[in-house]
Parts: structure tokens; C-alpha cells; sequence
């Protein structure tokens, strides 16, 4: 079994390890152009050891974002502005992804620190729309997408992608998770439509598999492209794991080449049973009946436990979310326990006087 610490190719792109940067949200963007707070951020994440370090949610359009302080990618200053971040994380040996993303009922929110709930359009939110007009808990109805809307939407993420391109961006992962746009269209709990974006399994995935080949047509053949699920609702009558594994299987047709495994997000009515690793087996589910590389996610918190998920064949790499905010190298610490060699272990020469010594 591979270790944590070793490369990993997908496509062209090596990764020189399996430990990989979670997106997260960092509520600091201008107008959706990053900021130094995001070039400090990411790259501490490159210079700690992540093999890849992924962007938070970067919205394909104005009204995609989850909160007005959120990234995006639907111009060209926000590629130029990546471009400074992503030099600097490819140039201390970490790869650079972006999770292009659009939030659906879920936008126009608050920051966590600013507040709570919808932000109304006199404060600088905006109407939202999604699959049918039901609302998230207690937030502000979403409007009924229309087809050409759903259209212009598919434009977007294939213009994003090609300003990822340009921005040199390594992996781009689309976000079908959390209870996002994508994620809107998949369950049946949020999608109510009579048209062929609604009903059946085929057409409730259309939106996601549409945009993947959008994607796919306008992103160099050589890079990958990884997708984002929820792997289940944590609801009656939602999105299944079973939905899930067939979701994958058609994924991995049209060009995907990893799942990143998740799940919940998309209602407030959801019962999850939270503890370490609580999301892995939903990854060794779709990794075994898709035969797809997979990525897991959720309460993996220290090496040996990531090392073991590799050992068990759950997945392919290992995602970071709060462990990595708490503690920007922890794969070096990661590389220390789990008895790696510091000249195999991805310390940058600046740091190398600070080698964890064993005994």
C-alpha cells in the first residue's frame, strides 16, 4: 500500500504526495479578486508539505458566491490576481487546483463573523436562484432556474476553466457537494422540476455531467479534473450512496479522474453520525464499485489515522480541512511519525535546520 508521503499521477500531473488541502471558505476576497490573505494561506499550506493545495469555493459567477467576500473566477483581474498565488505554491513544490464552484440557493450569505442568514440586496446580496424555489432553512426563497439560465450557467464554469488554465492552475475539482448548485439539481429533496434538469437520475445528474464536459472540452487534456460529492443527504428520500457509485461510474466516462468524497450539506433536516473518519467508507464505496481513484475527507485528523485509510483501500489521497487550518505543516509532522526520512520528506531548504528529530 502506498504511503501518505508518496507521488501520485493523475494524468501529466505528479503530486509529490497524497496529502492534499481541503477547500475552505476564507470570506476575504474584493469584489471576488484574492487577496494577500489568500497568497499568506495557500502558501504556508505549499511551503507545510501538501502535495496538492486546493482554493476554497471559487465562484464561476457574481451570483454563484456563497458569500459576498468569496473568490471567483468569472473575470480576467481574478485570473491575473491567481496567478501571483499560484506561482508561489507550484514554486515551493505543491501542485495548485481550484474548486470552481456555484452556491445556488445557498449564496448571498452572511460571512460566519458578519452575520447570520441572507444578505439582503440593499446590503449588497443578491436574489439566488436554484433547480426549483425552495428555500435553505430559513434563508431568502431562490428563484426557479431557467433553462437559459442553466445554459449560461454551464458557459460560466467553462469560462472559469479556461481562466484557471491561464492562470496556471494544475487540477480544477468541480463542487457537486454541500448542498450547492450542483448538489440543488442531483437530490430529489431540492430539485422539483418536470423538465429534463428533474425527475429521473439521468436527468437530475444532466447539470453536473453537462458541465464536466464543458469543463473537460476547455481544460488541457494532460490536466485532471476532479469532482466533489456528496455522497449521501443524511435524509429520507435524498441523494443516495447508491446514486452516488452510478454518478461515478458516469463521471469517470466523460474524462473525470478522481472523487473527491464527502456528504451532507444540502438541509438543515439532515442527521448525520458524526465521529473520526466518519465520511472514509463512503469513499472505499465509490473507490471499489466506480473503480475510481477517490479522495477522503471529514474528521481525519492525525497520520496514522490518514495512513490508514491508504492501508484499507478507501482512497487514493487524503484531504485536509480544519486539521490543516489548525496546522499549516502537518505533513511534515505527518512524515515524522510516520517514520519517513527527512531528505524524503517535503521540507523547503529554509526550513531544513528544522527537521523533526526522532529519539
Amino acid at each position: 500500500m502506498p504511503s501518505l508521503l508518496d507521488q501520485i499521477t493523475l494524468r501529466d500531473v505528479t503530486f509529490r504526495n497524497r496529502i492534499w488541502l481541503s477547500p475552505m471558505c476564507q470570506y476575504s476576497a474584493d469584489d471576488g479578486v484574492p487577496t494577500d490573505w489568500h497568497l499568506v494561506h495557500l502558501g504556508a499550506r505549499a511551503v507545510g508539505g501538501f502535495g496538492l493545495v486546493m482554493t476554497e469555493a471559487t465562484a464561476v459567477l457574481p451570483e454563484g458566491r456563497i458569500s459576498p467576500q468569496d473568490t471567483g473566477l468569472w473575470n480576467d483581474e481574478q485570473a491575473t490576481a491567481w496567478r501571483r498565488i499560484v506561482d508561489f505554491i507550484r514554486a515551493n513544490g505543491a501542485k495548485a487546483g481550484v474548486q470552481l464552484a456555484h452556491a445556488g440557493r445557498k449564496a448571498s450569505m452572511y460571512a460566519p463573523w458578519r452575520g447570520t442568514g441572507t444578505v439582503p440586496v440593499a446590503d449588497g446580496g443578491w436574489v439566488t436562484a436554484a433547480p426549483s424555489p425552495i428555500a435553505h432553512g430559513e434563508h431568502a426563497a431562490p428563484v426557479a432556474m431557467t433553462v437559459a439560465q442553466i445554459g449560461d450557467t454551464i458557459t460560466a464554469f467553462a469560462d472559469a476553466a479556461r481562466r484557471a488554465d491561464r492562470a496556471g492552475f494544475d487540477v480544477i475539482e468541480i463542487h457537486g457537494a454541500h448542498g450547492y448548485l450542483l448538489h440543488q439539481f442531483l437530490s430529489p429533496v431540492t430539485n422539483h422540476r418536470t423538465d429534463e434538469y428533474g425527475g429521473s437520475f439521468e436527468n437530475r445528474i444532466r447539470l453536473l455531467v453537462e458541465v464536466v464536459d464543458a469543463v473537460r472540452a476547455d481544460w488541457p487534456a494532460g490536466k485532471p479534473v476532479v469532482v466533489r460529492i456528496s455522497a449521501t443527504d443524511w435524509i429520507d428520500g435524498g441523494w443516495t450512496l447508491a446514486e452516488s457509485t452510478d454518478l461515478a461510474r458516469v463521471l469517470k466516462e466523460r474524462g473525470v479522474d478522481l472523487i473527491d468524497v464527502s456528504t451532507g450539506g444540502l438541509d438543515p433536516a439532515q442527521r448525520i453520525t458524526v465521529g473520526p473518519g466518519y465520511q472514509v467508507p463512503f469513499a472505499r464505496d465509490v473507490r471499489i464499485k466506480a473503480d475510481i481513484p477517490t479522495g477522503a475527507v471529514g474528521l481525519v485528523t492525525e497520520p496514522a489515522q490518514a495512513q490508514q485509510v491508504l492501508d484499507e483501500g478507501s482512497a487514493d489521497v487524503v484531504y485536509l480541512a480544519r486539521a490543516a487550518l489548525r496546522e499549516p505543516a502537518w505533513p511534515l509532522r505527518a512524515a515524522h511519525e510516520l517514520g519517513i526520512p527527512a531528505q524524503n520528506a517535503p521540507y523547503p531548504p529554509q526550513y531544513r535546520r528544522g527537521v523533526w528529530r526522532r529519539g
